[in-house]
């Protein structure tokens, strides 16, 4: 027991749980104080960091826990860039993000060199290093976007993009600099930059994957999946620092090559975003606050002269990249605030470089004092320079993005004028209750949080013998894992004979739009499961239903083959079926492969060039061969299938045989059966041979608005 005689209140406060204490209500208070005067709370993270430091009330000392602290957070920071950034936005924009990640670089090195060599009377070396440090940034304001739901944005993407060439180049400058002062710049130091720097990012864009599909495919431990992703992170920070390269760089890598293995819907990037942005990100903040040291504009003029002229190239040298950036593709004024934000922030790799030129000692002056390569002016200014273009970009950045955040928003408003998305899945085995509500998670809209629904039939005769007890386990199990993707479900208790009626009498009475039914993964579909669940449910609600079996993780999943029965696009339900299809493929960055008609094809191709997703396009209209499929799947590739009820217009007498295809040829793969709304288009005397009766789709006005509204977000 420690007596309060003996609790040491000295300053800096030594004792670790009071030090902790004080991070975790800087944390808590900081942001809600702050945000009271519009202050970003990123911002007041780096002033409260700033008034508890060395330099301010020296509540804390900037000791080794807390820059430990920090560097976990600023590798966070990047990895989380690399893991939410839009894999199909980021291959598509590669010319947008190269094109900024050059000018990024160019400009400041331009403007860097040009200042310190003219203005402020610095060595070539020196001004060519200073100007490195304003050519690389920090995504500072990077949580900023992703808690506003922006990371997608177009603008978000290239800059983020561009970090990786900016940054890399900057500290490639960097490293020749170094090199040349201190004499080691030789062929072999070429020769481990460059082979070690493709080695080993090969080694993350490759093998990285492959040892992340195989552990989620054997581990379905929350924690552990958690700690496992931490491994990849600083696992590809330590290869990249081998090579000569800054960690952060290995950080974003092990994002980008873990992106399609944790789908932004799925439990485990929750968890990776509350951590960070709750613990890991907030202590980077104030460490970087930490380093401001007001005294230094008291104690020297030729500080607050290079501070300012730092500050303000800096500055310009991230402005004018975004400027001409906007002009040239022809964006939005907040997309362009969007990047300046993003790309002004200067903190890591700035720290990095006036860090290592400050500890290189050229020689002594004629009263024995060190000559370093950046002077103690230039190490106070870059402080003072991060703390400004951290403001700038923190206040650019909120404004972009709350603005931008405010039209999706009211995009949205206007797309839940429509019927309210309500999607039910039954749980009775506890095995499959986390895939179906991860599915169901997957397939919904963005921004509905309570679209969710688990139904669980006690038989009326089962109720003494315990089942109540097990159906409402069940219930409680669906409803964590729903809480986990941060999704409220209502679960759904019902006492019946039947589970066929009980689940139609949940439809009606809860509205229910859609419906996702779960197979065991030791059961096999049959021709009587689908007889059965064709006239029990199908014929009797008009739902969108979808029949999962999972034999491995969605997340897992390299592929998925998408089969699309011939005149499916005039069916009612049609697009709505797609956009379900289309959340699968934005939310776990799988390829969606479609096989369909040459007219079907067409018109999922225009709806791709408009709203794109990683994807290909394959013609198939022949499914008295259905078979041939079996050559095109792979073991980590899943089946997705457009049924359709009997005597409809897509309907085909080969889906009889669909249960006996999946259960003979493709036992290895995981498969959705997707029936999507029918009724109320066409009735059951509908002549499928009369072409008159198989409008073309561009004259159905209803299904044009269909496809607006339910693609309008990208």
């Amino acid at each position: 027991m420690i007596l309060l005689s003996t609790f040491d209140f000295s300053l800096p406060f030594s004792q670790p749980v009071m030090k902790f204490l004080v991070i975790l209500i800087i944390i808590l208070a900081a942001p809600l104080l702050l945000n009271k005067i519009k202050i970003p709370h990123i911002l007041g993270l780096i002033i409260a960091g700033a008034l508890v430091g060395p330099f301010g009330f020296n509540l804390l000392e900037r000791d080794s826990g807390i820059v430990l602290s920090g560097t976990v957070g600023l590798l966070y920071i990047m990895f989380q860039a690399g893991i939410e950034i839009d894999i199909s936005d980021f291959k598509r924009n590669a010319f947008k993000s190269s094109f900024l990640g050059l000018m990024g670089f160019i400009i400041p090195m331009i403007l860097g060199t040009l200042t310190g060599y003219y203005v402020l009377n610095f060595t070539l070396i020196t001004s060519v290093l200073m100007a490195s440090m304003f050519a690389s940034h920090t995504l500072i304001t990077y949580p900023l976007v992703s808690k506003l739901g922006l990371a997608k944005n177009r603008a978000v993407n290239i800059t983020v993009g561009s970090t990786l060439i900016t940054n890399i180049l900057a500290l490639l400058v960097l490293a020749v600099v170094v090199g040349m002062t201190t004499g080691n710049i030789n062929s072999w130091f070429w020769i481990k930059l460059v082979v070690l720097f493709f080695t080993f990012t090969l080694v993350i864009l490759v093998i990285f994957p492959l040892l992340a599909r195989w552990f989620f495919k054997q581990v379905d431990d929350n924690v552990s999946q958690y700690i496992f992703v931490l491994v990849m992170v600083f696992l590809g920070a330590v290869l990249l620092q081998i090579a000569g390269i800054e960690a952060i760089i290995g950080a974003f890598l092990a994002g980008l090559a873990l992106n399609r293995l944790i789908p932004r819907t799925s439990p485990l990037m929750n968890r990776i975003d509350f951590v960070g942005n709750s613990i890991f990100i907030p202590f980077f903040l104030i460490s970087v606050g930490m380093l401001i040291n007001y005294k230094a504009f008291i104690s020297s003029t030729e500080t607050i002269v290079v501070a300012a002229v730092m500050s303000v190239t800096a500055t310009l040298g991230k402005l004018i990249p975004a400027v001409i950036t906007q002009k040239t593709f022809r964006f939005t004024v907040d997309e362009r605030r969007l990047i300046f934000g993003l790309s002004n922030a200067q903190a890591a790799a700035t720290l990095a470089a006036v860090l290592v030129g400050y500890n290189i000692i050229l020689g002594e002056n004629e009263n024995g004092e060190p000559i370093r390569l950046l002077s103690e002016s230039i190490l106070n200014g870059t402080i003072i320079m991060i703390l400004v273009t951290c403001t700038i970009a923190s206040f650019a950045t909120q404004k972009g993005a709350i603005s931008l955040a405010q039209t999706e928003s009211a995009e949205m408003n206007e797309e839940n004028t429509e019927t309210e998305e309500r999607i039910l899945i039954p749980v009775s085995n506890p095995d499959t209750v986390e895939e179906l509500i991860n599915l169901g998670t997957t397939i919904k809209h963005a921004g509905n949080k309570d679209s969710l629904f688990a139904l669980n039939v006690v038989y009326n005769e089962d109720v003494r013998a315990g089942a109540e007890k097990e159906a409402i386990k069940i219930l409680d199990k669906a409803k964590i894992t729903a809480a986990a993707t941060d999704n409220r479900l209502k679960p759904v208790l019902r006492y019946d004979q039947d589970i066929v009626n009980a689940i139609n009498s949940t439809v009606k009475e809860h509205q229910i739009t859609d419906l996702v039914m779960g197979l065991h993964i030791k059961t096999e579909i049959s021709e009587s499961f689908l007889g059965k669940l064709t006239e029990g449910i199908l014929s009797k609600n008009n739902t969108t239903t979808l029949v999962y079996k999972p034999l491995q993780p969605i997340s897992t999943i390299k592929n998925h083959l998408i089969i699309i029965p011939e005149n499916a696009e005039i069916e009612i339900g049609f697009i709505e079926c797609l956009s379900k299809i289309w959340n699968i493929g934005r939310n776990t960055g799988a390829k969606m492969i479609f096989y369909a008609s040459e007219k079907t094809l067409k018109i999922i191709r225009e709806i791709h060039a408009k709203h794109p997703i990683e994807a290909g396009f394959k013609v198939f209209d022949e499914w008295e061969n259905f078979l041939i499929l079996s050559d095109d799947i792979k073991p980590d590739d899943g089946l997705i299938i457009v049924m359709s009820r009997e005597k409809k217009i897509s309907y085909h007498s080969k889906m009889k045989k669909i249960p006996e295809y999946l259960n003979l040829h493709f036992t290895q793969n995981s498969f959705l059966l997707i029936y999507p709304m029918q009724s109320g288009l066409y009735n059951d005397e509908t002549d499928l041979n009369n072409p008159s009766l198989l409008e073309p789709i561009e004259k159905i006005d209803e299904l044009g608005k269909n496809i607006a509204r339910l693609f309008k977000r990208k």
